[in-house]
């Protein structure tokens, strides 16, 4: 039995399976998550999730510093004593999607890293939510159900093409950095997992001239999975037919294309097309 197991077993402490909870206590593959983040002695991190602290202290050992938010209050003397050597770590208490990020992380040199081993049932709206936060992220590193990490990955055409691929792939160059088995974990979720490494883009993927339009069009493309563009945009933005086939041919794209198979290169110039008609019609 490892360290780790020992003191939760001593605490006599209970997973709690409506929180997510699922340890690693694999020391290599502990240390090989924390190298695949791309972490090091330059960086500050955002770790959200640190459970019982087993990825924690690996990120401790490699980072500038580490700030840890937990949710579950009973973690947190255990936390407390077993990060006690760690000089560069501090621990906050609460739910990570009701904390002011930008107040919390504002000692954090610029731009700072983001790794989480978080509950599956919020990754996606995590994701969202720090995307869309306006922090200033160098990277991100998630363990995410196999599932999700092939939605972040998929490309125009394929089942989990969506809104989570195209918001992650406009702001970031994700990739797959391991699989990692159900028998990882303690106890065994009922999915595999996937470490996700999301690098952020210097610039987004897409210059869109207006980044609200984007993601209104990229919505729109979804919203009727299997119907056209032409359609989605009738339906997302109250216009006639004519008018949504004038954006659509205005991008170069066949008006009978499906929102599913559109690239975010093509999303950009039906949104630039849609945005430059509302521009002239405001005139």
């Amino acid at each position: 039995m490892s360290k780790t197991k020992e003191r939760i077993r001593d605490s006599q402490l209970n997973y709690k399976h409506g929180l997510g909870q699922n340890f690693i206590y694999d020391e290599d593959l502990l240390a090989s998550l924390a190298e695949l983040s791309g972490v090091d002695e330059t960086d500050d991190v955002l770790e959200i999730g640190p459970g019982s602290g087993n990825l924690t202290k690996h990120l401790c050992r490699r980072a500038k510093s580490v700030l840890s938010v937990e949710l579950d209050e009973r973690l947190i003397p255990l936390l407390g004593a077993f990060m006690a050597e760690y000089k560069n770590f501090t621990l906050v208490q609460g739910d990570v999607m009701q904390q002011n990020l930008h107040e919390l992380t504002s000692h954090m040199d610029k731009p700072f890293s983001v790794v989480a081993n978080i509950p599956y049932y919020i990754t996606t709206p995590l994701i969202t939510m720090l995307l869309n936060s306006g922090l200033p992220m160098k990277r991100l590193a998630f363990m995410v159900q196999k599932e999700v990490a092939d939605k972040i990955l998929a490309k125009p055409g394929d089942d989990g093409w969506g809104m989570l691929a195209v918001r992650a792939q406009y702001y970031c160059d994700p990739y797959l950095a391991l699989d990692v088995p159900a028998a990882c974990f303690t106890p065994p979720p009922k999915v595999d997992s996937a470490f996700v490494v999301l690098p952020v883009r210097e610039t987004p993927a897409v210059a869109a001239k207006d980044e609200d339009t984007f993601f209104r069009v990229a919505g729109a493309a979804f919203a009727l999975r299997r119907k056209t563009m032409l359609n989605n945009l009738c339906a997302t933005f109250r216009m006639e037919r004519a008018d949504a086939a004038a954006i659509i041919q205005s991008a170069g794209l066949d008006e009978r294309i499906r929102g599913e198979k559109l690239t975010l290169e093509e999303l950009g110039r039906i949104a630039d097309a849609l945005y430059d008609r509302k521009q002239e019609a405001a005139e």
